[in-house]
């Protein structure tokens, strides 16, 4: 399970120079007419703990991939090539990292050059929720005919859907409607873009910004719909991305942060999508794997192989923690820190499991 964030924002937000800084890509920015895309490696210092354990041929981390969708204004939905382009861009992403302008700089025009991340923020919701409301629509119209026979399900759904369509059109973007899950159940096929979960990154240029009031008007934004805020030193960062590994954490440290802006960036969205890794270990490899919280074991186990879903018959379990302090699986196995697993068990974070299948 590969996560993908779809980075979105007004043009000279400096979108590109955040995915730099996030996978050190060292893309140039562009007209608006591509987009860029990468796949990171999800840091975990546990996987090299383990490695030290068994030894492996080979080390796999679990990755995210993120894409630089290219940035919107204000009319885009109004232009049907272009906006079903990045809508389609948008639809296929996991969460979206919507990045917002909250530094100052000169060499844009007046208009350009005044900060409001609530406008900014509200623009995007804007298109997001016509292309929405577009696509509500179109489903209302293709279920009319069962409506009109009488289909109850089909009643559902479109009841569902215009209730949702008139918050859009209240300016009410699907993830804030507090939507319940028969009616999420009624859209999903529509994929709405405004129900996407939604991390910002407030894009600085030095701690001056930070203390400008922007980075405050985003994080009021973010915790009404419970969402996080990250800060990211943009062009900063982006340059000391392309720096030899050994070198980053001391510039890193110059800006009063301990880690990249990748690793924040993650550890965000693992938990606004309430993801959990867990690891398979061996001699030939030892890996991490991505599942949701609450997953049972065997979709965590067709994680791995569909196989094992299918045909899954019970987990051994232990923690991470446990066999990195104990260093062997015998040595937690005598500590009686191993557990067998069924089907019920919700697999957690840190977990190190062997499937059993037939």
């Amino acid at each position: 399970m590969s996560l993908t964030c779809g980075m979105v924002g007004l043009t000279a937000c400096g979108k590109t120079t955040i995915y730099n800084a996030m996978t050190a890509a060292g893309a140039a920015s562009f007209d608006g007419s591509e987009m860029h895309s990468a796949i990171v490696s999800v840091p975990d210092e546990r996987l090299q703990a383990l490695a030290r354990i068994y030894n492996p041929t080979r080390v796999v981390a679990a990755t995210m991939r993120v894409v630089d969708i290219p940035g919107l204004q204000a009319g885009a939905t109004d232009k049907p090539g272009r906006s079903n382009r990045l809508l389609q861009h948008i639809k296929d992403a996991d969460a979206l990292l919507h990045v917002v302008r909250c530094f100052t700089s000169g060499g844009l025009s007046p208009a350009d050059d005044v900060i409001d991340p609530v406008r900014d923020v509200e623009t995007i919701d804007i298109e997001m929720m016509v292309a929405d409301s577009q696509t509500l629509q179109n489903k209302i119209e293709r279920l009319s005919k069962k409506v009109r026979a009488g289909d109850k399900d089909a009643i559902h759904q479109v009841e569902d859907c215009e209730k949702i369509k008139k918050g859009l059109e209240q300016g009410i973007p699907a993830r804030r409607q507090g939507l319940k899950d028969r009616e999420i159940a009624s859209i999903r096929e529509c994929n709405l873009v405004s129900l996407k979960p939604v991390l910002y990154i407030a894009n600085i240029s030095s701690q001056d910004d930070a203390g400008n009031g922007c980075l405050e008007k985003l994080q009021a934004i973010a915790a009404a719909e419970g969402s996080d805020v990250v800060t990211v030193y943009g062009r900063d960062e982006a340059d000391i991305s392309q720096l030899n590994p050994e070198d980053r954490q001391e510039f890193l440290a110059e800006l009063g942060l301990e880690e990249s802006s990748m690793t924040r960036l993650i550890r965000a969205a693992y938990r606004k999508l309430g993801l959990v890794n867990f690891f398979t270990v061996g001699e030939d490899e030892v890996r991490a794997w991505t599942c949701c919280s609450g997953d049972k074991a065997p979709v965590a186990a067709g994680k791995i192989h569909t196989d094992m879903e299918k045909r899954f018959i019970r987990m051994e379990v232990m923690k991470c923690d446990d066999l990195i302090e104990l260093g062997s699986e015998t040595a937690v196995i005598k500590a009686g820190k191993q557990r067998i697993e069924g089907k019920t068990y919700e697999v957690q974070e840190g977990d190190v499991v062997v499937v059993l299948f037939n």
